[in-house]
């Protein structure tokens, strides 16, 4: 499959916080899911691709170009959505429209106007006088309303109410039903995700835990719930992280169905997406001889 982005070798020092060398791809056709804490580098990551701001080593291709040397001819073809609306707060969505005629070539006014339509937004309101949710919509308006074949979006339902978010995920959605349409989310939400996600990318602490499809994520790994006297049976090369208590443990282990067999009388039970996270970000203290290993892009291997 044809890979939209391409980050190899990334880097980017601040004082107190690095990307190290992080690399993923994004495919065609695909939603791919950024997820990670706040602070773990998804936004620095994203201001990279967009060239924001300019990375200190690595490289970056979208479409196979590079978006400096191409910065123009690239963002056509992108539609960005951020946490914050950047659009001043005295600017209704008509005069938005006015605007956006200058900035995309391709911009398609009856698109605007319908999705306005479509999320009960007034053209003559001011953008300030808007709630949260309805300035993440006039985003999304704006994004889509210029043929873009890529989105890159930085936490667009973060602070949303559930029936919004959901709305905001069907679009989503919609939007990649045409093949050649991509998205990029970066999300802490990590249910939007497992609902509308087809690859995962996981960074922590400035770098790359792992880049897989959810699917096989959600397939390899599993939970083991056994009582403090089985926590020894369980080998140290299947577990990734274990969470204790005063009764037993949980272990999340990388591989479920060869352990399902390797333990037929412990209690296994599927891992969700933000269980996965979760215990992968409490490993640090416990690190253990056989990590996961990675090929060049940090996949989970099997």
């Amino acid at each position: 499959m044809e890979n939209v982005i391409e980050v190899n070798g990334l880097r980017k020092q601040y004082d107190g916080f690095a990307l190290k060398d992080v690399s993923f791809s994004v495919p065609m056709g695909s939603i791919t899911g950024f997820i990670g804490q706040n602070g773990a580098g998804k936004t620095t990551t994203i201001y990279s691709i967009l060239n924001i701001i300019q990375q200190d080593a690595g490289t970056i291709r979208i479409w196979g170009k590079d978006p400096v040397q191409e910065e123009h001819a690239v963002k056509e073809e992108i539609g960005v959505v951020f946490d914050e609306m950047g659009y001043h707060d005295v600017m209704t969505p008509a005069q938005l429209n006015k605007m956006m005629k200058y900035v995309y070539r391709n911009w398609q006014e009856e698109t605007f106007f319908s999705y306005l339509e479509r999320f009960g937004l007034s053209a003559k309101k001011k953008c300030g006088k808007f709630s949260r949710g309805m300035r993440m919509k006039l985003q999304i308006a704006v994004a889509l309303s210029h043929q873009p074949s890529l989105l890159v979006m930085d936490e667009p339902t973060s602070g949303l109410d559930p029936i919004v978010r959901n709305e905001i995920l069907d679009i989503f959605q919609e939007f990649v039903e045409e093949e050649e349409h991509t998205i990029l989310l970066s999300s802490h939400i990590i249910g939007d995700l497992e609902r509308i996600a087809d690859k995962i990318v996981f960074i922590h602490q400035g770098e790359l835990l792992f880049s897989d499809h959810k699917d096989r994520l959600l397939e390899q790994h599993g939970i083991l719930r056994v009582k403090k006297q089985e926590r020894e049976i369980v080998r140290d090369e299947d577990v990734v992280s274990i969470r204790t208590s005063a009764y037993g443990a949980e272990i999340l282990v990388r591989d479920r169905e060869e352990c399902r067999r390797r333990y037929p009388n412990l209690l296994m039970e599927p891992a969700t997406l933000e269980e996965i996270m979760l215990f992968y970000v409490s490993r640090g203290s416990q690190m253990l001889p056989c990590d996961v290993p990675t090929d060049h892009e940090g996949q989970i291997g099997g």
